[in-house]
């Protein structure tokens, strides 16, 4: 059975079913907690398994994968061309396939060999640079307005969920050596492949409309041409700096802890499980809660709560600089919350805002171009974090506060391209 997106689903107010069927229904939600759960499971020990199972080096193992992050990144304009064509479900469950793949090529690698590895990398890379737009545009085509909004949010909850849960569990697991490591692969790949097959029978797909059929275009003599994704330079290129506030609790705190409070490591993993438990249970009240505001609107008060807490960061290290203060560190973990927050309020509004200003003819391209400037600032942040870093708290928090104020107010300042409230 083929779904459309002909008419909009009941308002989330409705009740947890309602959201759930604009979500993409029972079966959707299993395969985005699979698949979360999978990928919690072996991403962040990827590079553990380079060094310990297959016994290659380092600075081999950490090339192969960005090379598998840069690859899977040139192959997201390919992505959106497909979801144009209609393909909803059926990319979703590609990009887990191929993962699939990945798991099984990362399993046959002979020890010394460093080719097979980057291969596995490169597929991985595919799949989890596909996914992120693919799983949009399904949402888009089931869901409306500030329904789609709300599914999204709950997406990226559960998500979060699965994740920190896979997370766990391979912590667990770890003490088991190679072995467990080992293990840890074929139980991904075997969740990718539950994941993938819940996902296809889903089954939606949108209807393309003839063209010149949509009404998103309004340009004079539109009709019989080609839709063209909506430009939003400001907004794609204030994006690779607002992204940079995913890797803050994974990057930047840990080091700022470490090396320049000289806190125990423990601060560093309280941090981390107190901005998973936040996101996965306030992403979809707070989302609720800023739709009273245009997406605009909540995507530059994002911008904002994270240049306060950038600057609070700043405050807190330089205060606390040189060890001896038990405060400082607590004062860092309060200030995460605040990080976290501006995180939710981004993550509720910048894919949201995209999927709205999207022609619906060209919802795959504009969704891959924004997919492209989230993954091009997650792939540089960390070396830019650390080079920053190193020049103290200042050039640090300093950077991110003004980069992120910067990019909040070109955010403001951009015109909305003509396209219908969808």
């Amino acid at each position: 059975m083929t779904v459309t997106s002909t008419a909009p689903p009941p308002s989330p107010e409705a009740g947890p079913r309602a959201l759930l069927r604009a979500s993409g229904g029972p079966r959707y939600a299993v395969a985005l907690a699979v698949d979360a759960l999978g990928t919690g499971l072996l991403r962040p020990f990827l590079l553990l398994y380079g060094v310990t199972v297959l016994g290659l080096s380092a600075s081999a193992t950490g090339l192969a994968m960005t090379a598998g992050i840069v690859m899977g990144l040139l192959c997201v304009p390919a992505v959106g061309r497909w979801l144009d064509r209609g393909a909803r479900s059926a990319v979703v469950a590609a990009a887990m396939l191929i993962r699939v793949l990945g798991v099984a090529v990362l399993l046959a690698a002979p020890p010394g060999h460093v080719w097979p590895f980057a291969a596995a990398a490169l597929l991985l890379g595919i799949g989890n640079q596909s996914w992120p737009a693919a799983h949009a545009a399904l949402v888009a085509t089931l869901a409306h307005g500030r329904e789609r909004d709300t599914a999204l949010a709950a997406g990226r909850a559960l998500r979060n969920a699965g994740l920190g849960a896979g997370a766990l569990l391979a912590m667990v697991c770890l003490a088991g050596g190679t072995s467990a490591l080992e293990a840890l692969a074929g139980v991904t790949g075997a969740a990718y492949l539950v994941a993938a097959v819940l996902a296809w029978s889903v089954r939606v797909r949108a209807e393309r409309p003839e063209p010149g059929a949509d009404r998103s275009d309004r340009s004079p003599g539109a009709v019989g041409q080609a839709v063209r994704p909506p430009r939003m330079r400001a907004l794609l290129a204030a994006n690779v700096v607002y992204v940079f506030c995913l890797n803050v609790p994974e990057i930047a705190l840990p080091l700022v802890l470490l090396t320049q409070l000289h806190a125990s490591p423990v601060w560093s993993a309280a941090v981390f499980v107190a901005n998973t438990v936040l996101v996965v249970t306030l992403q979809v009240p707070v989302t609720v809660l800023m739709a009273r505001y245009a997406r605009r609107t909540a995507l530059v008060i994002a911008g904002a709560v994270l240049t306060v807490s950038y600057v609070g960061f700043l405050v807190v290290t330089l205060l606390g600089e040189g060890g001896g203060h038990g405060w400082a560190a607590a004062g860092i973990a309060a200030v995460s919350v605040v990080c976290t927050l501006g995180e939710i309020v981004y993550a509720g509004s910048a894919t949201a805002l995209v999927t709205a200003l999207a022609p619906s003819r060209a919802l795959g391209r504009t969704l891959a171009r924004f997919e492209l400037s989230s993954g091009f600032g997650l792939a540089v942040s960390p070396a830019v974090i650390t080079a920053l870093a190193a020049h103290g708290p200042t050039a640090l928090w300093g950077t991110l506060a003004t980069a992120t104020l910067l990019s909040a107010s070109a955010v403001a300042s951009e015109a909305d391209p003509a396209a219908p409230k969808r």
